[in-house]
């Protein structure tokens, strides 16, 4: 009987680590998955900023939006900046290289990501002629 009586507290303690372990796992999914809905999102504002008519042209108020969306990209990165993309790389080093460089590889392969966590109705319109 003294095995009964050992093991039932026991089993009672694992019941209640392991609740506030699943609890605190739901709370970090969560939070993972807010964190890559508002890079979703921020990557999508980017790429119609850079798309609108007019972007490439200095003096407009399309060209004028392109930066602080850029800004909005990296500050949404800043959560997610270790997660690995398709290719090796984190997706900090992606979005570099497709918000900076615009690199349009990069960019395929950041809006894969998005794609993947079920983000894909956020992006941005695709490049004219695609």
């Amino acid at each position: 009987m003294r095995v009964h009586r050992i093991v039932v507290p026991v089993l009672a303690v694992m019941a209640v680590a392991t609740g506030c372990s699943s609890s605190e796992d739901g709370a970090d999914r969560q939070r993972s998955t807010e964190s890559r809905q508002l890079y979703c999102t921020a990557l999508g504002v980017w790429q119609d900023a850079s798309r609108a008519e007019g972007a490439k042209t200095p003096d407009s108020a399309a060209y004028q939006k392109i930066g602080p969306a850029a800004e909005n990209v990296y500050a949404a990165t800043r959560p997610l900046r270790d997660e690995h993309v398709t290719g090796g790389r984190t997706l900090a080093e992606e979005t570099s290289l497709a918000v900076r460089l615009g690199d349009v590889e990069a960019e395929g392969r950041v809006s894969d990501y998005c794609q993947a966590a079920g983000f894909e109705t956020l992006l941005g319109s695709p490049p004219l002629g695609l």
